[in-house]
């Protein structure tokens, strides 16, 4: 379930590690882990322990590579 827009929130772009940039998904959320745990929230990817996600801040351009535990949701940077 995606949480609603506030004025805090950012236009981010978030797609797995291995899929090209242009299946991204765009996510309001609040930083770049935010938008990483949104996007699972729908995106789920079946029978895995952990996701691999690219998160671009659609403003900016920023990018950052998180890992993410989906039974504990805790993330982690990409090696």
């Amino acid at each position: 379930m995606q949480t609603a827009t506030t004025a805090a929130d950012r236009a981010f772009s978030v797609h797995g590690v291995d899929d090209a940039p242009s299946r991204g998904q765009r996510v309001a959320a609040t930083s770049f882990e935010d938008a990483a745990l949104t996007f699972l929230e729908t995106h789920h990817p079946p029978d895995f322990a952990e996701a691999s996600l690219m998160v671009e801040d659609c403003e900016t351009g920023e990018r950052q590579c998180f890992r993410v535990d989906l039974e504990s949701g805790a993330t982690r940077p990409c090696d």
